[in-house]
């Protein structure tokens, strides 16, 4: 890691991160990487709990507020201003992704992600991976094709009515630490395609990974007066949020509801959050054994990746009867293969044993609850104590019991290796869509089972805003071949997709023109 400018085609991440000389990360501010005096004393390695990198714990944070304030609201570009910047974005893109693809940066990306986030390698690929293949998709006119409207025809020769996608202008991306480079290079990036200009703050614990694609950015092309990037503690960031928020047209927020709740209330609802997702899935009453393996494998990896920190992590499974012998054994020998050896378990970032471990006792005091694996720490590690290290853990509560008082408790979100299972029969299929009814977040779903009936009757009852259906359905997904966001919620942000830029990056305005001739027998109309 280095403050200057990185030559992707040699560096390794792992340079500079030792105990010895740890990594150097810098602010990003009106066109200049800056450092500063004042360094994060918390961030330490997810694995040993050494030392670790140099993140800024910057106070003054008037140089991005100036930033804002010199964004108009007409934002850095529009379908009428600066619309080359619009081709110029679509090159970027190009840039970046040729380079995501060769192997040495390909591999650089994976393996800082994992440094900071220790999840498998396959999971760190994967992240890269949709990081590149977004890329690719708004490469070449890509981005022009994002600013695409619509005409109408007038009242008389000469008028017509013009829908544009215009900008906010100064807008600010929040992003938290599960995914350390896809969640904040997209939504920067969609920002920046519609004219806005981002002030970009991610999780200091990973915000070395974005830190460096900006790198990339630049080097392939971006000008970097048109982002900035700031470190700082979160509450740092509150309070920027708070002393100007008129100036600030757009918060696109990603992470804790009551976190989302609050800035939503200080900018006045200019908001688009993808907030808290306790994750449902359903599995139909069509039991198929060729399915079996594949349904039960799907559901440790919708549960267990990441050790569970994926916003689109099976939070509650609801089993049909007719699968829960087959079934329940599978998910315990899967989850037991899970280790910190190659990360497929590993540090839970925003929980810690302590509270992992009051949760799990609290839900297993509720009557009739069975712990059916895990339940523990891991042991044989050096995962400091801030961070939790807990085994894949499952446990199930009857049906009654979710709705019998207990909701609430049953239906927190553990952001960590857990879920909660239910059986249901055909009878109780009512009660579990009542449950749905009763959840306050919907972001994603999984609907399993091919009988279309039953598919039916689940989608029309729910709003997930990503939702799987089939026997293949899983929760979680690679944004960057379909739209990824909560429903239910005017505010609701998106992520991926050129529809889910255009929602969340821009707004509408309607211009009619109205030239021509002189109307014939045009008169002042006579005052009454």
């Amino acid at each position: 890691m280095s403050n200057k400018q990185v030559d992707f085609a040699t560096v390794d991440p792992f340079e500079g991160m030792t105990t010895q000389s740890p990594g150097h990360v810098q602010n990003l501010v009106a066109g200049k990487w800056l450092s500063e005096s004042s360094i994060r004393d918390d961030i330490v390695d997810p694995l040993t709990g050494g030392q670790f990198l140099e993140v800024p714990d910057t106070s003054n944070t008037a140089p991005f507020m100036d930033g804002i304030a010199a964004c108009p609201k007409t934002g850095l570009h529009n379908p009428m201003k600066n619309v080359d910047r619009y081709v110029h974005l679509g090159r970027v893109c190009a840039k970046a992704a040729a380079l995501l693809a060769t192997p040495d940066v390909e591999s650089f990306f994976v393996k800082l992600t994992q440094r900071v986030m220790p999840k498998s390698w396959q999971q760190c690929l994967n992240e890269v991976v949709v990081t590149r293949v977004f890329l690719e998709n708004f490469a070449g006119d890509g981005v022009r094709f994002l600013g695409r409207g619509f005409s109408n025809p007038g009242d008389h020769t000469g008028q017509e009515s013009r829908g544009y996608r215009w900008p906010f202008g100064p807008v600010i991306v929040v992003a938290p630490f599960n995914f350390p480079l896809e969640i904040p290079a997209l939504q920067a990036m969609g920002a920046l395609f519609m004219g806005n200009r981002p002030l970009v703050k991610v999780d200091s614990k990973v915000s070395v990974v974005f830190e460096q694609f900006l790198r990339l950015l630049i080097h392939c092309g971006l000008d970097p007066n048109d982002i900035d990037l700031l470190h700082c503690r979160g509450e740092r960031m509150g309070e920027l949020i708070s002393s100007a928020p008129d100036k600030i047209r757009l918060v696109q927020f990603t992470g804790s509801s009551s976190v989302a709740e609050s800035v939503s209330a200080t900018v006045n609802g200019r908001v688009r959050l993808e907030d808290a997702g306790f994750d449902w899935k359903i599995i139909g009453p069509d039991f198929d054994e060729r399915w079996a393996g594949y349904v039960a494998w799907q559901s440790d990896e919708d549960a267990y990746n990441a050790a569970g920190q994926k916003c689109s992590a099976q939070s509650i499974l609801f089993v049909h009867d007719n699968w829960v012998d087959d079934l329940l054994p599978k998910l315990e020998t899967l989850a037991s293969r899970r280790n910190l050896a190659d990360l497929t378990v590993g540090p839970v970032l925003s929980w810690t044993n302590k509270q992992i471990q009051s949760h799990v006792d609290a839900v297993l005091a509720v009557d009739g609850s069975e712990l059916l694996f895990g339940g523990a720490p891991l042991t044989g590690h050096e995962i400091p104590d801030c961070y939790g290290a807990y085994e894949p853990t499952a446990i199930r509560v009857p049906l009654s019991q979710l709705s019998n008082g207990h909701f609430d408790l049953l239906t927190t979100e553990l952001f960590g290796p857990f879920q909660i299972i239910a059986s249901y029969n055909d009878d109780e299929l009512g009660t579990v869509l009542s449950l749905f009814e009763k959840m306050s977040h919907h972001l994603t779903a999984a609907v399993v089972s091919a009988n279309a009936e039953f598919q039916n009757k689940v989608l029309g009852a729910t709003v997930n805003g990503t939702t799987y259906c089939g026997m293949r359905a899983r929760t979680t997904g690679a944004p960057q071949n379909h739209w990824f966001g909560p429903s239910g919620d005017p505010r609701a942000a998106g992520i991926g997709t050129p529809e889910a830029i255009i929602a969340t990056w821009s707004g509408h305005r309607e211009i009619i023109f109205d030239q021509g001739s002189l109307p014939e027998n045009w008169s002042v109309p006579p005052l009454k």
